[in-house]
């Protein structure tokens, strides 16, 4: 049972690194820090499409990444 959970652990954490990277930048540099705040606050609706599904992977698999690490240490002993 530790190999099974150690093995999906790796595969997890490989996927949610490869996830992070897919995402693009929230800001663009400190033009995009001053005017971020802004367009939250007046403009543009909430990310679709692909960053979307990147943001709600990335939430799965970290939750995942969570629960694999805790029975992993719990099968460990």
């Amino acid at each position: 049972m530790h190999t099974l959970f150690l093995t999906l652990l790796v595969i997890d954490c490989i996927a949610l690194i490869v996830l992070v990277l897919l995402q693009s930048g929230k800001s663009a540099g400190l033009s995009g820090a001053i005017s971020g705040g802004a367009e939250q606050l007046f403009g543009k609706q909430k990310a679709r499409g692909i960053d979307l599904v990147l943001h709600r992977l990335t939430i799965v698999l970290s939750v995942l990444f969570f629960i694999l690490t805790v029975g992993v240490s719990y099968f460990a002993i």
